[in-house]
């Protein structure tokens, strides 16, 4: 008893010690800040919880977002025992005896078991697969938690028997009532700028807004009560906004960020370089997108572009960070504004696809090797001409096998270095209009 006692009032200063975010953890479905999509009143999430008829689901959402508090607030409200892991600690044994504990609570108690597993992705594959069976039969309702894309980061056959609930970073209005109600706790009142900066400079984390609150408080309690926060307090308190994102959000980004280069938006291309520099993407990831893109979608439009992509990608490794954000950025504007085509891609992909469809052919005998030994005899360069003995520097031969005769990989663009090349390429062929375009300066002329 007197140890009850004791653990009971340990509990009790520890809980007046904790952080903020911890002590403002939700106590009801309606404490909830945000995720309106799935709590409101006849929403799905809630409308499962409040039955007590959750099947296994996956929470995905950015950190601070209420993905842990969501979990123990379903444990407040079920019949059935809830067990608490983390993959950051648990081995596959702790996950075995807890499968196992589920089974005989099961035949002992008919009490059914959900399992809460915070940062699922951390496990890998294999770790996952001794999962699948006791949630295929039932055992145990599985929660999992991740900040991850779940279809890069979870096994399929999890997340096919999983109901994923995608969970989105809070608005500024939430953060700030996050905050207000933080203040309230601590017994302290703020400017509304403040609040304002707060909410703002928390980038959609409810934790690292409430984080931000009660350092403000502290910076405050200095001056003496009553606490009032001030836009200085809010200022000292708030490192830069955070900026992150998963493996989800890195393909999302840098798809951003070489869609703003073909659209020739240098602001927008900037803008998303820079959120990746923010976020931590490594230079070397970036850089490469940049040599891709620049014969990708500018190609011989602007043969200075590959250039000028390779030696941003050269500074990265000489200079390094933080400097060779300005390489970078110098080779993200020069691909944003210069003229676009993507006729070398798809030169190279339909070559490539004429291979796979008639296959290589015979290379033609006037083309074929005759510096050696008796290659004379078999034909090989007979009938060749040197296209630098005729006074145009070009003449007209065969270069295709028989198969390749007549096709056409290379139609250049009437942009850029593209455009003025149509004037003058003697293997020019025009077949998308059927006649050639008049270009001056670059520029078709109708």
């Amino acid at each position: 008893m007197g140890e009850d006692l004791f653990s009971a009032a340990a509990a009790e200063r520890l809980a007046s010690r904790s952080p903020l975010a911890a002590r403002l953890r939700p106590r009801s479905l309606d404490d909830v800040v945000g995720q309106r999509h799935l709590l409101s009143p006849g929403k799905p999430l809630r409308t499962l919880i409040e039955g007590d008829r959750l099947s296994s689901v996956i929470l995905w959402g950015p950190p601070g977002t209420g993905k842990t508090s969501l979990a123990r607030l379903i444990a407040t409200t079920t019949e059935k025992s809830f067990i608490e892991l983390s993959a950051v600690t648990a081995s596959v044994k702790d996950v075995r005896e807890e499968i196992a504990s589920a089974r005989h609570r099961l035949g002992a108690r008919g009490t059914g078991t959900i399992l809460f597993l915070d940062e699922v992705h951390r496990f890998n594959k294999a770790q996952q697969d001794t999962l699948l069976p006791a949630v295929e039969e039932g055992l145990i309702v599985l929660i999992g938690a991740t900040t991850e894309n779940p279809h890069f980061e979870v096994n399929p056959p999890l997340m096919s028997r999983s109901t994923l609930f995608r969970l989105y970073a809070l608005d500024d209005a939430d953060i700030a009532a996050l905050v207000h109600r933080g203040l309230e706790v601590e017994g302290a009142s703020a400017d509304a700028d403040a609040v304002a900066h707060i909410a703002h400079r928390s980038g959609g984390d409810g934790r690292h807004a409430l984080t931000s609150a009660e350092v403000a408080v502290a910076l405050a309690t200095v001056r003496g009560r009553p606490i009032h926060v001030t836009i200085d307090d809010a200022e000292g308190a708030v490192d830069a906004k955070a900026v992150r994102y998963g493996r989800d959000g890195h393909y999302d980004v840098i798809s951003a960020f070489i869609k703003s280069i073909r659209g020739s938006d240098a602001d927008a291309a900037v803008y998303w370089l820079a959120r990746m520099l923010e976020a931590g993407e490594d230079p070397r990831f970036i850089a490469r997108r940049l040599v891709i893109h620049a014969s990708e979608d500018i190609g011989l439009a602007d043969p200075h572009a590959l250039l000028v992509a390779t030696a941003a990608a050269h500074a990265v490794e000489f200079v390094g960070l933080p400097e060779a954000q300005l390489n970078l950025a110098h080779a993200t504007i020069h691909l944003a504004t210069s003229p676009k085509s993507n006729r070398v891609t798809r030169a190279i992909s339909d070559a490539r696809a004429a291979i796979r469809e008639a296959g290589t052919g015979e290379v033609p005998p006037h083309l074929r090797d005759a510096h050696y030994g008796g290659a004379e005899s078999l034909g090989h360069g007979a009938g060749y001409r040197y296209p630098h003995d005729e006074p145009a520097g070009w003449v007209d031969q065969r270069y295709l096998p028989d198969e390749m005769v007549g096709r056409v990989f290379y139609n250049p663009s009437p942009h850029g270095r593209e455009g003025r090349m149509r004037q003058w390429w003697p293997g020019h062929h025009e077949v998308e209009t059927g006649a050639a375009d008049t270009v001056v300066d670059g520029n078709v002329v109708d």
